[in-house]
């Protein structure tokens, strides 16, 4: 066991710890369908990470479309309803190579693990259920987008975890995730270490515009880091 100066790991899930091949952007796309509005992967993936009815209320704004509340968690229950559908269900819901590998690292070297997401708590339940993560003593804490006033930029979700691990440091944390907005939350706590990943919807090139401290193409690489 290292001496690391970190004591909290804080990863996305979608397309950083589970595989996503497009099964996100897939729901959304089907949930405007089914509103009646047509939208596009390319349109879609910058809003990956961000809280979803804030996406959705973003999506609808940028397409000039005059929408309400209403209108807003009608596409949100669609989505949900699809989501929570797939995540239960599909044989393809697995989780990235190396991300089990990094939760037990990270455990084994003191630093408490915990997941965030853009996700609703609904959601984030049926992924850590099917993958078994609590049972297999991975994970320490787990948030969702819903349970803080604001998503992702803010750092509210980063903020509660600190309090939950009694954490007053921000510098030892590490935020993990493969979007624009996990790398500006991560900033926006302070966090020690904001590492990106490509395994998800932004390529290395997109990453590089947003400046976090390391960008990685497995969760592998998080090892040297933290020894570093």
């Amino acid at each position: 066991m290292m001496n690391s100066k970190f004591k909290l790991a804080v990863l996305d899930i979608a397309g950083t710890t589970l595989v996503d091949k497009d099964f996100v952007a897939i729901a959304f796309v089907e949930a405007f369908v089914q509103f009646g509005v047509e939208v596009s992967f390319e349109e879609i993936n910058p809003l990956m990470g961000f809280k979803k009815t804030e996406a959705i209320a973003t999506m609808l704004e940028r397409k000039g479309v005059q929408f309400t509340q209403e209108n807003v968690d009608y596409i949100h229950n669609i989505f949900m309803n699809e989501m929570i559908q797939f995540y239960t269900s599909s044989s393809e819901v697995e989780a990235l190579p190396g991300a089990e590998e990094i939760f037990q690292f990270f455990k084994e070297n003191g630093i408490y693990v915990a997941l965030n997401s853009g996700f609703p708590r609904l959601i984030v339940d049926a992924i850590v259920d099917r993958m078994q993560w609590l049972e297999k003593g991975y994970l320490d804490f787990i948030i969702a987008s819903d349970e803080v006033e604001k998503g992702r930029p803010f750092p509210f979700m980063i903020n509660s975890l600190m309090a939950q691990a009694g954490i007053t440091n921000s510098k030892e944390v590490i935020k993990v995730g493969d979007t624009m907005v996990d790398i500006q939350e991560g900033k926006m706590a302070g966090c020690g270490l904001v590492v990106a990943v490509t395994t998800g919807a932004y390529s290395h090139k997109q990453l590089e515009e947003y400046m976090p401290d390391h960008i990685i193409s497995s969760l592998d690489e998080l090892k040297n880091l933290i020894d570093e």
